[in-house]
């Protein structure tokens, strides 16, 4: 289960630490450490990635809590596969139908600013936790930026996802990285007598 005894924070820190982009932010953090294939992350790996986005001490979690939250991150993925808006909305839709509770406001018994959850409980599974949380911000990115709010990396070799660019030209990959592997890998196969589509 989760907890929650953190103090009250400044406002401005707070709403900062838990806005929109960077709930979505978290959300691709999350997923890209839970992964898809091979053996889950160790539980302590995971609660750096919530503590770095500023989940408050004390961050607890079991391998089973990891288990649930990557079953959650599978069913979030599909959001970021999605290759049009209205795809995107049609599995954030099923999500929020399927897997979260009605629009409530929690405070958090007065521990922190008045704020919008999806999920049923203030102390509920962390899974639970991460489809409500992670349903909200990328349902209202795409109701601000009317496309995906989110994408997964175009390399073959990766399966990171990441939050779409609110402007500007469509981001294909997940880091200058991944980017600069596949321009290389193109150039290469273009030399050999290959052919390929430029990265973007």
């Amino acid at each position: 289960m989760r907890y929650i005894g953190h103090v009250l924070p400044p406002t401005g820190d707070w709403s900062t630490r838990h806005s929109v982009l960077a709930t979505a932010r978290r959300t691709a953090a999350l997923l890209n450490v839970l992964g898809t294939d091979g053996p889950p992350p160790p539980p302590e790996a995971v609660a750096e990635v919530l503590r770095a986005h500023g989940e408050p001490e004390p961050v607890t979690l079991t391998p089973e809590d990891v288990a649930g939250m990557r079953a959650a991150g599978h069913l979030l993925r599909e959001v970021f596969a999605a290759g049009d808006a209205d795809a995107a909305a049609a599995a954030l839709n099923r999500l929020l139908r399927e897997h979260t509770g009605p629009l409530r406001l929690s405070s958090h018994a007065g521990r922190t600013p008045w704020h919008p959850h999806l999920d049923r409980a203030d102390d509920g599974p962390w899974d639970a936790w991460l489809l409500a949380s992670s349903g909200m911000s990328l349902t209202v990115l795409l109701w601000d930026r009317q496309r995906p709010p989110g994408r997964v990396c175009a390399s073959p070799s990766c399966d990171h996802v990441f939050i779409a660019r609110g402007s500007g030209p469509e981001r294909r990959y997940c880091s200058r990285r991944c980017a600069t592997r596949e321009r290389v890998a193109a150039h290469r196969r273009s030399r050999t007598g290959g052919t390929t589509d430029p990265p973007g």
